[in-house]
């Protein structure tokens, strides 16, 4: 809105300053101050409506210390990084540019399903909340809706150079790709019409459905892992800020020509918008984290962290940066595949020994170390050393390949 109010003064009466609202950097640096006043100074007064209105989490008893001390702490705390995070992005956005748009739908979509999830948790008194399969129907509908967005959207292209020219960086061609990269390889250019074109060259143009599954799947595989990892005050909110700063680079470097050109990256018109939503989302995930860290005021819920991982998923797909995924939320990942070893390793042995073993002292991993005798802070502070160890790795691709 008030990117619309400046463009008018600057065109019609040429406002001293307003000019600054055609600088992403400026913009970005004023929407990532508003989600964090926004959510440190209205987070309390979320938290105290959540709190008379007894909209408390109820701890299933897992044997862990001092988890009785959680009970009753206010959930759906999402609510307030989707409030200071939207706020800002409506304030300081080209509101047209269509991965605005997108992320805009995904964060209000993901939220309602995981408001619904918390919703039927809290008043329903059902601890399993929404069932399994219609968080994946969501989550995949939304994952549909992005995957056709992006694949026959016009405003969704790339650009690369004509001819190999340092001194000509405008010397560029646009056009609709399915291109994308694949980190740590010389010649990263994926196209995902590769996977069926093999078989017939005439199979292109049912890219699209290859396209939307990969689309479906990321989606629905980073907001369960984003889910997964909220177990613990402060683990979620912060590796998610290390991880969504980390695309934040991507983003701001793949929409801009310049550094694009000189990275030697595929360079994506109109991504550099992104950068500006980016900022307002890392505000306030920072900003829920001063209520969120040891010992928490509030718990982010499903609201909160399904709407993470969705929003983590697409931006990463809007960059082209996907596949880097597994090293960026390398955390999620790790906390991903630790239940998927328990539970198969303890299928496994039940069947053929008749007693269910365990590789871990209990899954996800951070409840592993808590039954170790960690203290949770220590093991919050250490995943999230991890995470920046992964991110720097994940920014480092840009050269090494």
């Amino acid at each position: 809105m008030l990117y619309y109010l400046f463009e008018y003064l600057e065109s019609q009466f040429q406002f001293p300053g307003a000019s600054l609202f055609n600088y992403i950097s400026f913009r970005s640096a004023a929407a990532v101050i508003t989600s964090l006043v926004i959510s440190m100074l209205f987070g309390k007064k979320i938290i105290e409506f959540l709190k008379s209105k007894q909209i408390g989490e109820s701890i299933r008893d897992l044997g862990l210390k001092d988890q009785e001390q959680k009970e009753g702490t206010p959930t759906m705390g999402g609510l307030i990084i989707i409030f200071s995070t939207l706020v800002p992005v409506l304030l300081f956005t080209n509101l047209k540019n269509i991965y605005i748009i997108l992320l805009i739908l995904t964060m209000i979509w993901m939220g309602v399903i995981g408001f619904i999830d918390d919703y039927i948790k809290i008043f329903k008194k059902n601890k399993q909340g929404l069932r399994g399969y219609y968080k994946l129907i969501g989550q995949g509908l939304i994952g549909v809706f992005v995957g056709l967005t992006l694949y026959f959207h016009p405003d969704v292209t790339v650009k690369e150079q004509d001819k190999v020219s340092y001194n000509k960086i405008e010397n560029v061609v646009e056009y609709k790709s399915t291109k994308t990269t694949i980190p740590f390889l010389k010649n990263n250019a994926f196209d995902y019409s590769d996977l069926i074109t093999w078989i017939h060259p005439d199979l292109e143009k049912y890219t699209w459905l290859v396209f939307i599954i990969f689309v479906v799947l990321i989606v629905s595989a980073v907001s369960n892992g984003a889910n997964l990892t909220d177990g613990i005050d402060g683990l979620a909110a912060g590796s998610s800020a290390i991880i969504v700063l980390t695309l934040g680079v991507f983003a701001w470097v793949s929409g801009n020509i310049i550094f694009s050109d000189y990275l030697n990256i595929m360079y994506i018109p109109r991504a550099g918008e992104i950068t500006i939503f980016i900022s307002a989302f890392v505000g306030s995930l920072i900003g829920f984290l001063w209520y969120n860290t040891y010992p928490a005021q509030v718990f982010m819920g499903d609201t909160g962290s399904l709407t993470i991982g969705g929003i983590i998923a697409v931006i990463s797909i809007a960059v082209r940066k996907e596949w880097l995924l597994p090293l960026i939320c390398g955390i999620f990942l790790i906390e991903n595949l630790s239940v998927i070893i328990q539970v198969l390793y303890f299928k496994y042995t039940k069947q053929k020994f008749g007693v269910g073993k365990r590789v871990f002292l209990m899954s996800p991993l951070h409840h592993h170390f808590q039954k170790k005798g960690q203290h949770e802070s220590k093991i919050v502070t250490r995943f999230w050393i991890v995470g920046i160890m992964l991110a720097i790795l994940s920014v480092i691709t840009l050269k090494i390949r």
